[in-house]
């Protein structure tokens, strides 16, 4: 019998499943299962060996009767007979090639068989030498994206927002346990809510800093920690790099100022307090000679003390905030998630969602919702089941039905294609029936600037009220923003009935912050909307606030900040609401 193994040795045993599993086919939710199931296990603060012996491994999250199995077999042997199984279904390797999207099943048979390919070390090297080409249906544009994509893959790890949230909750949970300490928080990246994170930065205060390092070191997502000076720094079990800054309570404000940033932010602070004759430091802020520690109580402190209003964290990018500040012209009233009063760009099972509409307006009612507008997709999206006319009449009949079970005041709507000319997928009769219209690129997303600018515009000038959706088409990590002038569409928009769309899915958190001041400038409105695609996905319109956040919209240009009546009347596509 093999010896036994650990958790990280069974969970990565367990994505290796999940991919194998993608590969074969399975339903998307088996694959997620698996894949839950390692991330419960790379957070594990126990003993796995205990809950395998004691048959509790259905107590950690996401784990049923059938993966505990699995685990506790894996344990015990070091693998399993599904694992086996799936392993001698693929040629060698198939699991580690599948994390690259262009290289379907049937491309990793043909490159195992014809050049021997079983590493992405390989796949490389074959891409570099030109080798890839030689295969049918790959060309050399095809080789140049796939080299792309491994050196995507090699370059330091970056991360989405909900999942540097969940492993950050994880480690902030276990540093308030600490020794001594008084006050953990999250900083860098993720606290300015940047849209990928490529490391974790914590401040952790407290009265006992020796032993409270030692608590860092025993954290479960810990791999790897190591003193330097004041920090602990290393390598969490999923390899992204983290710091945890560990300091006394009375220096917590100062330093967790200084390690949330950006370095330029923090630059322009020192500067300002260099020419009142103050000292701002990692230590706090004092002024010059003054003797003894110096001592803030928190940020909004220090702002004061610099005559500067306190500056939000999401605003601190050395991007003219601080000058914005110092002359009064910085948003006072950003917009807060509690501002959001109705969920838009929602799917149904319609077309591409996992919820029906009755399930969609329950869970928006359950979350104190007045409004929700139900958006599928257009007919011409075929492969997400766009709604062809007959469809989406049946969808206004379902949507009268379960209004009379419901308190949310349901809005009828449709992502609208842009189609390639940029014409809208439906004919203005049909339009003009709609509540909302949010129209978005989904296809032929390779056009060249020039044409796509002119898809855009000319759909931003149709004469009915539109929000453009997810507006530049990018997919965080994966896919670039398509080719555009984004001013001149901007223009177009300012002098159009439209809006634009701050897209929530944390894989698009589209349009990017940078373009929306620019879109503020041009006195644009938005709406902040969820893309949610299931009752789960309500949950993304934190991210989408944050990015507004970013862009210094306010609440009151946000269309979905204001009451049912007064949203259905903004956005009805023929300037009265149906």
């Amino acid at each position: 019998m093999a010896a036994r193994i650990d958790r990280l040795a069974i969970a990565r045993h367990l994505h290796e499943i999940a991919r194998l599993l993608g590969l074969a086919g399975e339903p998307p939710f088996k694959v997620r299962a698996y894949d839950r199931a390692a991330r419960a296990l790379e957070r594990l603060g126990g003993d796995v060996s205990l809950l395998v012996e004691e048959g509790r491994l259905t107590e950690l999250r996401g784990v049923g009767p059938r993966l505990a199995e699995v685990i506790a077999e894996l344990h015990r042997t070091g693998t399993s007979r599904s694992l086996e199984e799936l392993r001698r279904r693929f040629p060698s390797g198939a699991a580690e090639l599948s994390r690259i999207p262009e290289l379907s099943l049937q491309r990793i048979e043909t490159l195992s068989r014809t050049l021997g390919i079983a590493t992405v070390g390989q796949l490389k090297e074959a891409c570099e030498q030109g080798r890839l080409r030689t295969i049918k249906g790959i060309g050399p544009k095809t080789e140049q994206r796939i080299l792309d994509r491994i050196r995507r893959l090699e370059s330091p790890r970056r991360i989405l927002l909900p999942e540097a949230i969940e492993i950050a909750e994880a480690m902030v949970t276990h540093l308030t346990q600490a020794p001594g300490a008084t006050v953990a928080d999250v900083a860098g990246d993720l606290r300015r809510a940047t849209e990928t994170c490529g490391s974790l930065v914590f401040v952790l205060a407290t009265t006992r800093p020796g032993a409270a390092a030692e608590q860092i070191r025993r954290a479960p997502l810990v791999l790897s920690a190591e003193a330097d000076g004041a920090s602990v720094r290393g390598v969490l079990v999923d390899g992204l790099p983290y710091e945890v800054h560990v300091v006394s309570p009375r220096a917590h404000a100062a330093r967790l100022l200084f390690a949330t940033g950006s370095p330029a932010h923090v630059a322009e602070l020192q500067r300002i307090a260099n020419q009142g004759r103050l000292s701002l430091t990692p230590s706090g802020l004092s002024a010059r000679g003054e003797r003894g520690r110096p001592h803030t109580e928190d940020e909004a402190a220090i702002y004061r003390r610099l005559g500067l209003p306190y500056i939000a964290p999401e605003l601190r990018e050395g991007a003219g905030e601080v000058e914005a500040a110092l002359s009064g012209r910085l948003p006072a009233d950003l917009v807060a998630l509690e501002d959001v009063r109705g969920l838009v760009h929602c799917h149904t099972v319609y077309s591409d969602g996992a919820h029906t509409i009755e399930q969609m307006a329950r869970a928006a009612d359950a979350l104190g919702m007045t409004y929700l507008t139900i958006t599928d997709h257009s007919r011409s999206a075929t492969y997400a089941g766009g709604l062809s006319v007959d469809r989406l009449t049946e969808q206004w009949d379902e949507m009268a039905r379960v209004q009379a079970s419901v308190s949310v005041r349901l809005l009828r709507g449709s992502e609208v294609d842009i189609l390639a000319d940029g014409a809208l997928d439906y004919p203005d009769a049909v339009l003009e029936q709609l509540d909302v219209v949010i129209a978005s690129v989904h296809q032929r997303f390779r056009l060249d600037a020039a044409q796509m600018t002119s898809r855009i515009t000319r759909a931003m000038a149709h004469p009915c009220f539109k929000v453009w959706g997810h507006a530049l088409g990018r997919l965080l990590l994966s896919r670039p923003p398509i080719e555009c002038d984004v001013e001149r569409i901007l223009d177009v928009i300012a002098a159009s009935r439209a809006a634009i769309e701050i897209n929530g899915d944390p894989r698009r958190l589209d349009l990017a912050p940078p373009w929306l001041r620019l879109a503020r400038e041009r006195g644009i409105r938005f709406v902040i909307s969820t893309d949610a695609h299931s009752m789960a996905d309500y949950g993304n319109l934190r991210y989408g606030v944050a990015m507004a956040r970013r862009g210094w919209v306010q609440r009151g240009e946000v269309l979905n900040a204001l009451d049912a009546g007064a949203f259905a009347r903004a956005v009805a596509p023929w300037g009265h609401a149906a």
